[in-house]
């Protein structure tokens, strides 16, 4: 068996599968995500779980961050300047018993749902491809030319300055710069600014919530573009789950770019550069998965 891991700040997801059939998990549990002892421990029991149906070969673990994913660098495994309680300076990988007994890979859980969308999702067939999560946290992964673009603190795209809609006086509810990409557009930035969730606003604010949002995630598509060259943006999370925010990002985008005119990067232009996740909730548990794989002799 295969294993992915997928620890987010909400909830973990945990899945194996079977080395001949990656792509279908045989098993999987969600795990809301508590303290760091109360997680790690159900994920222990998982894995311990699985050990005793098959044995497990390869194991890939995806986390919310920073994560530290360089093997070669001081205090891999370990999660570091994260604003969710209970959870910065953590050793991860050292709480997870089974990374001392298989061929273990680590990566950021946005650069994990990011392979799998290449694998088997959205992205299947794209040399180059974006994950972008707008839920607990925002966060950017990248997928260029077969390669997972990450290190240790890069990328983290959800902490970018962008231009403030005009009618969006909220102050952000970022811990660290206030105003940023995550503080305007994350849940809990939903939240505080509206006093509930994206799909449940009142529909006198809706139409105004969903372009003020819809402005954020389109500025985010566009930058990540005009850098990388990718030419499908996934865009998923929680608060993309709003019903119509995926539809004005798509009427945004154009307003953000300049239009066809621009020529900044011509993958902004192409029908189906923007795109929800083909494999669900399931992108980042599964490109868990991709990555352990490649562990494996050929």
């Amino acid at each position: 068996m295969i294993v992915g891991i997928e620890t987010g700040g909400t909830k973990v997801i945990c899945g194996a599968a079977r080395e001949g059939r990656p792509q279908e998990l045989v098993r999987d549990l969600r795990i809301p995500t508590t303290t760091p002892d109360e997680t790690t421990d159900a994920i222990n029991a998982f894995l311990d779980e699985i050990r005793e149906i098959e044995p497990v070969t390869a194991l890939g673990v995806a986390s919310f961050g920073p994560i530290n994913v360089e093997p070669d660098k001081p205090r891999w495994g370990w999660v570091t300047g994260t604003p969710k309680p209970g959870w910065a300076d953590t050793d991860l990988l050292g709480r997870i018993r089974m990374t001392a007994e298989v061929p273990t890979v680590l990566l950021s859980d946005v650069a994990s749902a990011a392979l799998g969308e290449q694998t088997w999702g959205a992205g299947a067939g794209v040399p180059r491809v974006a994950y972008a999560t707008f839920g607990t946290g925002v966060g950017v992964g990248l997928c260029l030319d077969g390669r997972v673009l990450h290190g240790n603190g890069y990328p983290e795209m959800g902490h970018l300055l962008v231009r403030r809609h005009p009618r969006d006086d909220y102050e952000g509810s970022c811990p660290f710069h206030g105003d940023c990409l995550e503080g305007l557009a994350s849940g809990p930035a939903v939240l505080g600014r509206w006093g509930s969730d994206a799909s449940s606003l009142d529909a006198g604010i809706r139409a105004q919530a969903l372009d003020i949002l819809a402005f954020y995630i389109a500025q985010l598509a566009a930058a990540t573009a005009y850098t990388t060259g990718v030419e499908r943006f996934v865009v998923g999370g929680g608060v993309l789950k709003t019903p119509g925010l995926f539809d004005a990002v798509v009427e945004r985008l154009p307003g953000v770019t300049g239009g066809p005119g621009a020529s900044h990067a011509a993958s902004l232009d192409e029908p189906g550069f923007l795109a929800s996740p083909a494999l669900g909730d399931h992108s980042g548990v599964l490109g868990a998965i991709a990555a352990a794989r490649a562990l494996l002799p050929r």
